[in-house]
């Protein structure tokens, strides 16, 4: 393996678990001693024991290596929450309601960090009827594509995967949806409040001035 559990995370988590040296010993029916070495870097707990210890922290296996504990806290379901992690060899997308620990091709993953859209991901969004038309002035090659887009209200989400020479558009049931996401395979993760794009009489950013000017700009760029 690539990983291997550290003293320091041993330490951590038996003091978080406000357990002594001897008390986590005895659970795992070694000497005290022992655990002492492991928390001091002079030596390393058998790998038949990383069940057993992960156990003893009431964490997986997996956390135990990578460092990371999950806490099961009730996020009340908010798909606003929602995290999303790419794979950068095989382009695997893994959505999470919380915290995770995810492996994908023996590499760890984390969790994307969103950026508001820029000149270069600019994003046009139109209402009809019960849908929102997503449309991204962006490049659509083999090397330089949008692999995904999703909206997500509090209570659900709704993610459309993309292809290579593929449009870079989706729609999407409007019921709730407070937050567009999509993501470049070159530049990460973007997102925008779609009440920005949304093209109707009353707040009619489509109809506005700056949107004119967008368009016209992500056409000289893009077109």
């Amino acid at each position: 393996m690539n990983q291997y559990v550290t003293g320091a995370v041993i330490k951590g988590l038996r003091e978080k678990n406000k357990m002594t040296q001897l008390q986590l010993a005895e659970k795992l029916g070694v000497s005290d001693k022992s655990v002492s070495k492991w928390e001091t870097s002079r030596g390393l707990p058998d790998i038949t024991l990383l069940e057993p210890i992960a156990e003893g922290f009431s964490i997986s296996v997996t956390e135990l290596i990578s460092g990371n504990t999950i806490h099961n806290a009730n996020v009340s379901a908010n798909m606003l929450r929602s995290k999303f992690y790419v794979c950068p060899v095989c382009g695997n997308v893994i959505h999470s309601m919380g915290e995770a620990v995810i492996h994908c091709h023996g590499i760890q993953l984390v969790p994307l960090e969103a950026e508001e859209t820029d000149e270069k991901h600019m994003i046009f969004i139109e209402r009809s009827c019960d849908e929102y038309y997503v449309r991204i002035d962006h490049s659509m090659t083999k090397e330089h594509y949008i692999s995904f887009v999703v909206a997500a209200s509090s209570d659900d989400i709704q993610m459309r995967t993309l292809y290579p020479e593929w449009n870079a558009e989706a729609r999407f049931k409007i019921r709730g949806v407070r937050r567009i996401f999509f993501y470049c395979n070159r530049d990460g993760l973007f997102s925008i409040d779609p009440v920005k794009g949304i093209d109707d009489k009353e707040s009619g950013y489509d109809d506005t001035q700056e949107r004119r000017e967008l368009e016209k700009a992500a056409d000289m760029l893009f077109g």
